[in-house]
Parts: structure tokens; sequence; C-alpha cells
């Protein structure tokens, strides 16, 4: 009976291994058949990695399904983006010459920014001109630049008793004249210093408008002063290329119609000279934008006509009558401001702005003050008005309008006071210094990909998506400089959080093209751009672009979803760009990567023809 007992629980046993067995094998094909199906894709994303990219971090990735995204078959299918014709070396998509002429000229409007629709995009790769070669370093690079990269005399003659700029042999040398300083933009900046607290930080964040070859903006560096540079792109060619290739911060810009592509209260000091900007006209608009744009307690300086006109209006060539009205003009709307006049030094006179509205009692009772009823930080493409812009307000007539700010580089890591304030959207103080953490750990890890990250072989380094600037104050360095960009369709702006920081940006929409030149910008930190306009533009629309401003040789940081960065790779494979995927930080679990990509070296060799590749 026994015997018998132990027969009946083998044959039992056995059944169950049966079912077992079989109840997997059809687990597992299941499995594998929703896998092929197109749900799990984190699958074939992490399998398309291991085999296409050479990972930095670790030599074999591996992605479980927690990494899912879109399918990425279309995409495996790298296109191929051929040379643009060699007449479009210097190309600037919305400051396009052709196309500015059919626009009005009235208020610069023929100079602003405007855009070819998307019939007439370009999808080529601008060329760079024979003989290029990488700028100088820095500090060489403020006075000298290699002519084959900029291969334009016509200012050398134009500005050469003024001391802009001089050719000799295969480079053009800097003397860091000026039209208001031909003795040189030092000598310049150490008179306005007598009067402005420029050296002991309190003056960090600058605005040129007409700026020329930026040489105020160069000298002021070495003063740990950091100028925003703008010049339209005009009769004097090639003016902020110039100043680009020199390492200096500049923008293709104007003041015409639209406001300034900068948030209220940014600049610390604001600077005309000889900028040629009617400054009286449209009932004091330009002045009033300047006031808009500089910080309570910043300072205005006018150098050149009108001012000290009854010593100069002969060597001027104008009346004493119109140059007086002139400055009376200016003078009064300085006044309705609420502007304080510092000083008239020679031809240099030196404005400062009230710290709050308590400063400035009587004003709100002006008739010919008209406030501005909008008062926000959305500004782009947005019309210029000949308004004041309104003081926030403060608790007593001690207190500075908008918060005080730290002496720079203090400035730098300090609270900044829009978020102490509560006033940006999604941010605290908590997570404000947690994002500076979290930025500093970033960029180590970057320094450790690229070992030339601070040794000054990229000097004019942009982010696109800066967020609250904290790559760039993580970067920080004398060897540098960054272009801080705020998209426009961004949840939150934060640009004004940048500059309480004693660093410059921009606002910009990235489906559109970037206002300067092709090729002046040594390494690009793209962070979330794809994710954030995948539902707005075309990924090669933003590729393209990032191209044309890159260096031959320029580096690319992106760092985004895997997913999209392998659709990132596969693309700039046909833009002449080596690529290398690099695990985050933490780890390969991780699903966000790092795509380090560098811009190969090629120049144009005829219509259509690239060498050098």
């Amino acid at each position: 009976m026994a015997i018998k007992g132990n027969s009946t629980d083998n044959k039992t046993r056995n059944s169950v291994s049966i079912i077992i067995v079989v109840g997997l094998c059809c687990f597992f094909y299941l499995l594998g058949a929703w896998q092929r199906s197109g749900f799990g894709k984190g699958d074939s994303i992490a399998v398309e990695i291991t085999k296409q990219t050479d990972c930095t971090s670790t030599p074999n990735l591996s992605f479980e399904t927690h990494h899912g995204g879109d399918s990425i078959s279309d995409e495996l299918k790298s296109p191929n983006f051929e040379p643009c014709d060699e007449s479009y070396i210097d190309y600037t998509p919305c400051q396009d010459q052709r196309r500015a002429m059919t626009f009005p000229r009235n208020n610069m409007i023929y100079r602003e920014r405007h855009c070819p629709p998307d019939k007439e995009k370009m999808y080529c790769l601008i060329p760079a001109p024979k003989g290029y070669v990488a700028p100088f370093p820095w500090p060489k690079s403020r006075d000298y630049v290699p002519y084959a990269n900029v291969p334009y005399k016509s200012l050398t003659v134009e500005k050469a008793v003024q001391n802009w700029v001089q050719y000799e042999g295969n480079v053009f040398r800097f003397p860091g004249g000026g039209t208001q300083f031909p003795q040189g933009a030092d000598k310049y900046i150490d008179q306005l210093a007598s009067v402005i607290p420029i050296a002991n930080g309190t003056v960090r964040t600058a605005l040129d408008t007409g700026c020329g070859v930026a040489s105020w903006g160069a000298y002021l560096l070495k003063r740990n002063v950091l100028a925003m540079s703008f010049a339209p792109r005009d009769s004097h060619e090639a003016q902020v290329q110039f100043a680009l290739e020199r390492g200096v911060p500049a923008v293709i810009g104007v003041l015409g119609s639209i406001k300034l592509p900068y948030p209220s209260r940014s600049f610390d000091m604001a600077h005309c000279s000889r900028c040629l900007i009617p400054w009286g006209a449209n009932d004091g608009m330009y002045m009033m934008e300047v006031d808009r744009v500089l910080r309570p307690g910043g300072y205005w300086v006018l150098s050149g006509p009108p001012i000290n006109w009854k010593t100069n209006y002969r060597a001027w060539q104008r009346t004493k009558e119109d140059l007086e009205q002139e400055q009376k003009g200016i003078e009064e709307i300085a006044e309705l401001l609420c502007w304080e006049k510092y000083t008239e030094i020679g031809e240099i006179a030196i404005w400062r702005k009230r710290i709050n509205a308590d400063s400035c009692p009587g004003r709100q009772d002006e008739p010919r003050v008209k406030m501005c009823e909008i008062v926000n930080d959305d500004v782009w493409y947005k019309k210029m008005e000949a308004c004041v812009s309104p003081f926030p307000e403060v608790n007593n007539a001690d207190e500075v309008a908008g918060g005080e700010l730290k002496p720079f580089p203090e400035r730098l890591y300090a609270v900044p006071p829009r978020i102490s304030s509560g006033s940006v959207t999604g941010y605290s103080v908590e997570s404000y210094q947690e994002e500076n953490k979290i930025w500093k750990k970033h960029v180590l890890f970057y320094k450790k990909i690229n070992k030339l990250l601070d040794t000054g072989r990229y000097r004019n380094i942009m982010d696109m998506n800066a967020g609250l600037g904290s790559f760039a104050a993580a970067i920080d360095s004398p060897n540098l400089w960054v272009m801080n960009v705020v998209p426009t369709i961004a949840d939150t702006s934060t640009l004004g959080v940048i500059y309480e920081r004693g660093l410059i940006g921009i606002y910009h929409d990235w489906c559109e093209a970037f206002s300067t030149y092709p090729r002046t910008y040594d390494l690009i930190h793209a962070y979330g751009v794809f994710s954030l306009y995948k539902d707005k533009c075309k990924m090669e629309d933003i590729l393209l672009e990032m191209d044309r401003i890159l260096r031959p040789e320029g580096a690319v940081i992106f760092r985004d979803e895997v997913d999209v960065l392998i659709k990132v790779k596969k693309m700039i494979g046909g833009m002449k760009w080596s690529s290398k995927l690099a695990d985050h930080e933490d780890g390969p679990l991780v699903p966000e990567k790092i795509l380090v990509a560098v811009k190969q070296y090629w120049v144009t060799g005829g219509k259509n023809k690239t060498a050098h590749i």
C-alpha cells in the first residue's frame, strides 16, 4: 500500500511540474511578443544604444523598459545635409539684408528681426570661409582676430582715425579705441570709474547700445563687469561678428519699435557712446526702454553728441540750435524718468536711476508721465511703448525696489531677490539652492568627459535652456562667458533671476534663428531643449541653427531623455558631426543621458563643395 501511495504522489508532482513549465513558456512567449509589438520600446532603445554607441561612462549600457519612448525606426535613417552655397558664409536668417530692405525704415523697423517663412528656410550647412582657423585664446583674442575668419576690411578704412580696428598682415588688430575714446577704452573706463562704483562689484552687468566692435565691453571684462553689447547688421559690416571673434558677448540688435529681449531691472549700467540713437524721439520711448531694463540705482552713460555741444558743434557739423534742442529734450525726459544727473565731464554725461518711487515724489502727479499699464517680462516681439515702468513697491524710502543685490562675486550664489520674494513661480529658496548643487555635480562630470572645458579652449559658450543660470554659475571662470538663453515658451520666465546673479542672457524662440552671425560659439549646452520643443518645431530646424552658430571643431553637450538623444545622434550624423553617448553621472539606469558632439572642420571649396572633412 505504501508503494502504491508513493506512485500516486510522484504522478501528481510530475503533473504539477509540467503545468508550471508550460505556464512559464507561455508567459515568456507572450512577454516577447509584447516587446516586439511596439509597446516595450525601452528594450529596443537599449539595444540600439548598445550596438551603435560607445558610451563614455560604461562600455555596455543596460536600459530596462523604464526607458520607454516613441518608435525610432524612422529616425534611424540618418539624413545627409549638403553644404550651402559659399555666398551664404555669413548668412543671418532673421537679419537678412535683402529681406530687411522690404520693410519700413521708420523707427529702424527694417533693422529688426524678420525671419524667413517656413517655405524659405534653408536645410543646408553654412560653410566656413577658406582659410578659417580657430580664434586666438583669450586674452589675445581681445586684440587680434584672424583675417580669414572675418574677411572684411571696410571698418579699417571707415574708422581709421578712431582706432577701432587695423589690418596687419593676416590679422586684424584692435587697439581698444572707439569713436568717443580714440585714446583707448581703458582710459575712457577710468573716467567712468571715477564716478561709477565699477571696482567694488556693485556694477556687474552692463548694456552697450550700438556697440561697434565692443571694445568698451572687452575692456570692462578685466574689471569683472560683464556687458551685453548689441548693434544692428548695417553698413558697418560684421561689427558684431568682430566682437564675438574677439571673445566678447554681443548680439545683433537695435532699438527700434520692439522691446529689447531682456527682463525689467536687468542691468547695473547702460551705455551709449555716439551710438546714433535718437534718444529724444518718439516722446522719449528709447530712454524709457532703457529705464525699463535698468536696475533701480543703476547708471546711464551718454557720451558724444549732443553732450558738450558748445565746444564741439563745428566738429560735428551741426548747428548750435539743433544740438542745444537735442540735449534739452534728453534732459527733460531724464527728469520725467526721475533720473539724477550725476556729472557731465567733457563729452560724457552720467545719470543715475532712483532706487524707488518714494525717492521721486511728485512723478505720479506729473501730467506728462504715462505709466505703463502692463508690467511683466513678456517682451518677445512686443511693441515698445512711450510709457514709464513703475517701480516695485517698497516698505520705506531707503529700500531698493525689487531688492538690493550683493556685490559680485558674492552675488553669483546669494539668493536672488526674485527667488526670496517668491516672484518666480515654482521656485523657493530651498529649490534654488538644491539646483545649484545639482549643476555643480553636472559640470564636474562634464569636465571629466571633456577635459578641455575650462582650459581656455572654449571661450564663447551658450546655454540654450538656462533655467536659473546654474550651469553658467557652476562653470564660471575668467576663461569663458555664457550666453544664458531662456526660451520664450518656457513655463516660467527665469531670466530676471539670471541677471540678479550677475550673469547675462536673452529671451529667444528656438523655432527661429538666433541673432548672431555664423561660427560665433565655441560650445553649446542643450539641456532638455528637444523635449521642450518637440511639439513646436522640427528637430532639424534647431540642429541646423546650432550648426550655423557653432564654430568648426566646436563642441555641444546635449542632456535629455535617451530616446530623444538617439534621434539627435542619428540626425547629426548627417551634419558632419562626431558624437558619443554617455551615461548620466548617477549610472546607466537613469533615463536621462548625455550626448557629446564635435563639429568637424570643413570649409567651402567652391559652389556647394566642401574640403577638409
